[in-house]
């Protein structure tokens, strides 16, 4: 039987990871495994969603060592966790949040006190001590990864610790990274620890690799320059490209790095070639997917190449439509044939060109191009802080239709962040890089775009975003009659200027609360502005449809049980204003109108990310915890 170690460190002495600041050694770290293991309930599946780095890495071992399989779904939605259920009957959530309401058996990490003997690297005695490193089957399933179908149906792929182990010590030596034993490096990590790239990067590749990781999830710059100061060179970042985007986007000098990784989504020549500069490291990314895991990386900033990692190879098989050949990526540690989703370009045996997926690629009028490049020259704008193309789903038969004469094309759509361009200013740059047959019809601002922890954009959070913009787009003039409408009615049937009052509460149970925030909840912004606006809307005996949210500030927070009062007026111009507080607080205040405003996201994205996200929108609304 073929074994490999838990881990790979030389010295029991040696630091495998930093916890909020302080150093865990290798020896402690496996007292813990050994602890966590023996206190884990029944269950032969464990969902580990614990966000802190550490306590996911530790409850990941204890379930190896224990003979617990780990699943880690590319969501947490109630729909995937009872997916999960039917996958795994016996599964329980493993959690180290005090309001995890994960609808399976939970069990909570157990905390402890720490030994001071455990954390310190000078204390003598522990040379003393045994020191055994438990010996794992190399055959042994240590997860399923999930990822979503078609049909929306979570797809598991089993990963064996032999095959996880063959990938790390692949990708260590690609990266330059000394032998296990030798390397001190320190992994620092803006992606969680469950997604594939978080997984293999943050957590296996420190495991196997015999580096330290950081038991931190920074997301905001500040908070990531504060984590790569926490911690000692020489420092590994592992990060997105919004995470770096958004990183570089500060004037402040940030800390040196040995080495950047960086995966999720494209990433732009110019922004890993700024972001080397500014972390005076190299930065590579990384090609991969949840089937395969990593298979390919690349020195962005010295080119679009990239090169497969040792004993992978690619394969490409013709295909009945034609869309091109699907490749195949097989060798090393994948242990099984995978087709690939992208566009590839295979240079030679070794090298390729990725042209986006082929869910990307697009006919418009005869022409072909992909989202991912259209994505790429829309962000290259001087100005756009985030941008992304989106293709309708009827867009095809609309296309057909449109060759045929007998409807109108659907036309792409942009959602762009861009506060300090407009409209002709962006479609005239764009102009000048893409062909007219993809110049977005409608081009959207907005405030943010909805992306997750991983810095991506659902597909069906985009939708949803789109087609909020295109349900008020085909109100306008609708809006514009009520309007008119409005100002003809006679003073007895326009509403009162007299202010008229209603009350609410938000229940503490209400579908909204986990995540805003533990320990100190508060009602989100958009659930406050809904409760008000059907509030206007009953007390009017009218639907509100046909009006706009023109204007919202959020004043102070509100929470759950608290009785909340509503006020409304119209104003000459026949908006309606309101005020929603808290006995004399205000806590919320906005403007319901007819006129056409900008679209906003925070109904969207803070309803479709994780709690987290929501969390995080909110206080950049001006709510803190």
């Amino acid at each position: 039987m073929s074994t490999h170690p838990l881990v790979f460190h030389a010295s029991p002495r040696q630091v495998i990871a930093w916890r909020d600041g302080s150093p865990v050694t290798v020896r402690a770290f496996l007292a813990e495994v050994a602890r966590v293991a023996a206190a884990l309930p029944p269950g032969g599946h464990v969902f580990n969603v614990c966000r802190d780095r550490y306590r996911f890495a530790v409850s990941l071992c204890a379930a190896l060592v224990a003979g617990r399989i780990s699943l880690l779904p590319s969501t947490q939605t109630p729909e995937m966790v009872r997916q999960l259920a039917v996958f795994a009957p016996d599964a329980f959530c493993l959690h180290d949040s005090a309001d995890c309401a994960i609808d399976l058996p939970r069990f909570r990490y157990p905390e402890t006190a720490p030994v001071a003997s455990d954390t310190r690297l000078n204390v003598d005695a522990q040379d003393d001590a045994p020191f055994d490193v438990p010996q794992i089957d190399a055959a042994r399933v240590m997860a399923y990864v999930f990822t979503s179908g078609s049909t929306g149906a979570p797809v598991p792929h089993r990963k064996t610790w032999g095959s996880l182990v063959a990938n790390a010590r692949a990708s260590a030596e690609r990266l330059g990274l000394p032998a296990a034993g030798a390397a001190t490096h320190t992994v620092v990590g803006t992606v969680p620890p469950q997604h594939m790239f978080g997984f293999e990067a943050t957590v296996l590749l420190p495991l196997i690799g015999g580096l330290a990781f950081s038991n931190r999830q920074p997301f905001y710059p500040l908070d990531i320059r504060a984590e790569l100061e926490a911690v000692p060179q020489p420092r590994v970042l592992v990060s997105s490209p919004i995470h770096l985007r958004a990183l570089l986007s500060t004037e402040a000098s940030l800390p040196d790095a040995a080495l950047v990784l960086c995966a999720t989504a494209p990433l732009a020549e110019k922004l890993a070639r700024e972001a080397e500069a500014r972390l005076h490291a190299p930065l590579v990314e990384i090609y991969g997917s949840t089937e395969t895991g990593l298979i390919a990386t690349r020195r962005t900033a010295q080119g679009a190449t990239w090169e497969l990692m040792p004993r992978i190879r690619l394969e490409a098989r013709a295909t009945a439509s034609n869309e091109g050949p699907t490749f195949w990526v097989s060798g090393a540690h994948v242990d099984e044939p995978v087709a690939m989703g992208d566009a590839l370009e295979l240079l030679n045996a070794r090298h390729f060109l990725l042209h986006g997926r082929k869910a990307d690629l697009i006919n418009i009028a005869g022409k072909r191009t992909s989202l991912a490049y259209l994505n790429h020259q829309l962000n290259a704008i001087p100005g756009v802080a985030d941008g992304v193309f989106f293709m309708p789903a009827d867009a095809d038969a609309s296309e057909r239709a449109d060759h045929e004469g007998t409807g109108a094309v659907t036309r792409l759509v942009a959602l762009v962040v861009a506060p300090t361009l407009t409209a002709a200013g962006v479609q005239r740059a764009l102009r000048e890089r893409i062909d007219a047959a993809f110049m977005p019809r409608p081009l959207v601002f907005v405030e943010s775009l909805p992306r997750n922890e991983t810095g991506k954009l659902p597909h069906d959070v985009l939708a949803a975003l789109v087609a909020q913009h295109a349900h008020e787009a085909t109100m306008t003039a609708a809006m514009t009659a009520a309007a008119a409408q409005a100002s003809r009615e006679s003073s007895a049937s326009r509403i009162s200027s007299t202010a008229s009052a209603r009350s609410f509460t938000i229940p503490a149970d209400h579908p909204a609360l986990p995540g805003h925030f533990p320990g100190q909840p508060i009602v989100p912004g958009v659930v406050l502005l809904d409760h008000a606006i059907d509030a206007i809307g009953a007390a009017l005996n009218r639907p509100m449809q046909a009006w706009r949210l023109s204007a919202a500030k959020f004043l102070s927070p509100a929470r759950p049980g608290e009785a909340l009062d509503l006020d409304f007026d119209a104003a000459a111009s026949g908006a309606i204003r309101f005020t929603v507080r808290a006995g004399k607080r205000d806590v919320a205040s906005g403007t319901l109108s007819a006129a056409q405003s900008p679209v906003t996201t925070a109904a969207v994205s803070t309803a479709a990310v994780s709690p987290a996200c929501a969390a995080r929108a909110l206080s950049q609304e001006g709510f803190q915890p």
